[in-house]
């Protein structure tokens, strides 16, 4: 396969993630502002633009950053490598470059959701968005997951949503500790991910906190987990290139995956929300180096693209 082929089906993957992934925690911490009388807007604000990797804007007026200046920045503004405009985008972008290999179903719904993405988004019908942004990069990737040959092509798409999973993952995590005052309730995250009811039939409905977190941190057959996630990165990256050799991973991305995969399983749960905000940075910085090493050797000319606050 053309090593820009390979690339481009890399970042399609972790683009519509990225943009699902967005889109979910934007929807949690957007309606906790509503919701909750006792956050502090500005803080939370500034908060949530640091843990999405976003520069906090100047503020020449004193009146703090608001809602809507987040909701500008993070889900319609097309410059901002962070945002939901920009992921979709980039990802039709390339897949117009993968032309010759994706489906037209495919190309067609990220043509389509390009072409409707608003420009701009009323209060009123922010969760409406969101479950728009939602919808359509299922669709994507359910199009995938249903019309592609599972060959080299599959695999790279894959691979890129699964490193990118595991990033929006611990980010949403991340948002419990947003303030020091409160954050979002473990159901409010469990649902933000799909998985309440999932956690429901798991826990036989004991709600708890460590629960919570174990399902969405080391559950391995949940598919939203970091666990789960990091794993699945590991499976396509060994059908990339089977290994032959008698020693053990020589390969850095598996390497590194390996590493954050042991520091899950293998850490109490309980120490690992001691410190949630730096447990969560780790699988970040992990599955950025390991996104550093696939370029390295799989598409080495190309320039990867990055996105603002990207943990190296």
């Amino acid at each position: 396969m053309l090593s820009r082929i390979a690339e481009s089906l890399f970042w399609i993957g972790r683009y519509l993630e990225r943009a699902d992934g967005t889109a979910r925690i934007l929807d949690v911490q957007l309606q906790l502002l509503l919701e909750d009388p006792w956050v502090d807007e500005d803080t939370a604000c500034r908060a949530l633009l640091g843990v999405m990797g976003s520069d906090v804007p100047a503020d020449p007026t004193g009146a703090g950053i608001d809602r809507e200046t987040v909701l500008g920045i993070l889900a319609v503004n097309r410059q901002h490598p962070a945002s939901i405009a920009y992921s979709l985008n980039a990802a039709r972008e390339n897949a117009r470059r993968a032309r010759e290999i994706i489906s037209t179903e495919l190309w067609e719904c990220l043509n389509t959701t390009t072409t409707r993405m608003p420009r701009k988004v009323a209060s009123e019908r922010v969760h409406d968005f969101f479950h728009w942004v939602r919808e359509r990069t299922a669709l994507a990737v359910g199009t995938n997951e249903t019309v592609m040959s599972r060959d080299d092509a599959y695999h790279f798409f894959t691979l890129g949503l699964a490193l990118e999973r595991a990033d929006m993952t611990a980010r949403l995590l991340a948002t419990r500790a947003l303030t020091e005052v409160s954050g979002p309730s473990w159901t409010t995250i469990l649902r933000s991910c799909g998985a309440y009811e999932a956690y429901l039939r798991t826990y036989r409905g004991a709600s708890s906190m460590r629960n919570a977190a174990e399902f969405l941190l080391v559950d391995r057959i949940f598919p939203r987990s970091v666990l789960f996630s990091i794993n699945q990165a590991i499976e396509s990256i060994a059908a990339l290139q089977p290994r032959t050799e008698r020693l053990g991973a020589v390969d850095q991305a598996l390497r590194v995956l390996g590493q954050a995969v042991s520091s899950l399983e293998y850490r109490p749960i309980a120490e690992i929300l001691e410190d949630l905000p730096h447990a969560m940075e780790g699988v970040q910085r992990a599955t950025s180096a390991a996104s550093e090493a696939v370029k390295q050797r799989y598409f080495p000319t190309q320039v990867m693209p990055t996105w603002a606050g990207e943990r190296v």
